[in-house]
């Protein structure tokens, strides 16, 4: 591994600025556009001539694609270079989004967000595990941090460049722009990117006997156990709840969508000052108190809600939000990226793959409460059972240090 040499700055190696900068954009596009399609939903339905039900198509069969590919893109980064299919998959996503522009009927635009989002499924969790291949641990999260401003740009942009070029070009002319950002940054991934062939990690060997083997070592692994199954009820959790947000803001204070969208957007805002000091916040609370503290800030932001503090303080929540959940998740992904160093990109792979479960599974579960009981039950469940999750990890984590530095010491 060259995680050494390659991760000092200015060098040119697989993790210099301008690596790390690059593999940023592309998460920026493939996040953005996670997000595009949300405000598009009306227009689709109008010019198809569907429900606003069957419009949103749009958005699932991106996201369930990006979901169910997880687990094939991991072994395949392992095994062909993780920098390589980032890039291929970039630009030919640039292509799969541009379908969208000319799809006839519902199920054409269906099929062609279904592709996107299988090969948009590469962009973010390869990114981490190339990141993880090259950057010492000590460095990892500070790094990942930046990386991850680009996917925080992506939450921003995609909702407001959704609603404000879908207003004057139109839902197709949107997803030709989004297809010109994918196959520019995918052509700079390509041109600019390290030249020569990865080394194949020894749990990339082996054919689909070698790929379960690993998965079967994966899942024997109390660490790894401990990463994913927290990532599963972090996700479970965090998204059951807030996914709930704007609903909250609209049916409990009556309040326009616009001030809805710019309330919402303050989550980006929290996020950014995460990104933005995460060197000093690494330094100044280590990982541990760094899940502590943004599981404490979520119960607060949460707890908040559930009291319904004045319309005009309720950017503050949101924006506690985004800081706490990136405390916490960035974190986890940091701690993902070392739990399996021989085979990283299936790591990544199972560790996406449970945080999405989780995500699917906590707002069909939480959304179900909302209707039986209103939002306070669920925002109260956040409140509580984050704080409780983040101690229990770090417990788990002491305890898995203490047993090492035992068989160590024997």
């Amino acid at each position: 591994m060259t995680s050494d040499v390659t991760a000092r700055e200015g060098t040119g190696g697989p993790a210099s600025f301008r690596f790390i900068a690059m593999l940023s954009a592309a998460a920026f596009a493939t996040t953005a556009g996670t997000r595009i399609a949300d405000p598009l939903l009306p227009q689709v339905a109008e010019e198809l001539h569907v429900g606003v039900d069957e419009a949103a198509v749009v958005a699932t069969g991106f996201t369930l694609a990006y979901g169910l590919c997880q687990v094939f893109w991991g072994p395949m980064g392992d095994r062909y270079g993780k920098y390589r299919l980032i890039s291929v998959a970039t630009f030919v996503g640039g292509f799969a989004t541009l379908l969208c522009a000319f799809a006839t009927d519902i199920a054409a635009l269906g099929l062609a967000r279904l592709v996107a989002g299988a090969l948009s499924a590469a962009i973010i969790p390869l990114s981490l595990a190339h990141i993880g291949d090259h950057v010492p641990y000590e460095k990892r999260q500070s790094v990942l941090a930046r990386f991850l401003s680009g996917q925080v740009l992506g939450i921003i942009t995609g909702q407001a460049a959704g609603g404000i070029l879908g207003l004057h070009l139109g839902w197709r002319g949107v997803f030709v722009a989004l297809a010109v950002v994918y196959v520019v940054i995918g052509v700079l991934l390509i041109v600019f990117g390290p030249r020569g062939r990865a080394p194949v990690p020894s749990g990339a060997r082996g054919g689909i006997a070698g790929l379960f083997a690993t998965y079967g070592a994966l899942a024997r692994r109390a660490r790894v156990r401990q990463v994913v199954i927290t990532v599963f009820f972090e996700g479970f959790l965090f998204f059951g709840a807030f996914t709930y947000v704007g609903a909250l803001i609209r049916r409990e204070y009556g309040l326009d969508y616009d001030f809805v969208g710019l309330c919402l957007a303050a989550f980006g805002i929290g996020a950014l000052l995460y990104t933005s000091f995460a060197p000093r916040i690494v330094r100044l609370l280590g990982e541990g108190r760094m899940i502590t503290t943004g599981s404490l800030l979520l119960a607060a932001a949460f707890g908040s809600l559930v009291i319904h503090p004045p319309a005009w303080l309720l950017p503050l929540p949101v924006a506690a939000c985004g800081l706490g959940y990136y405390l916490f998740h960035n974190t986890m992904q940091t701690k993902a990226t070392q739990m399996a160093p021989e085979a990283r990109g299936v790591a990544i792979s199972v560790f996406a793959a449970c945080f999405f479960t989780g995500q699917a599974l906590g707002v069909t579960a939480l959304g179900a409460l909302i209707e039986r009981a209103g939002f306070g039950p669920a925002f109260v469940v956040a409140a509580v059972c984050l704080p409780v999750l983040a101690a229990l990890f770090r417990m788990r984590l002491a305890a898995g240090e203490r047993r090492r530095a035992a068989g160590e010491a024997g």
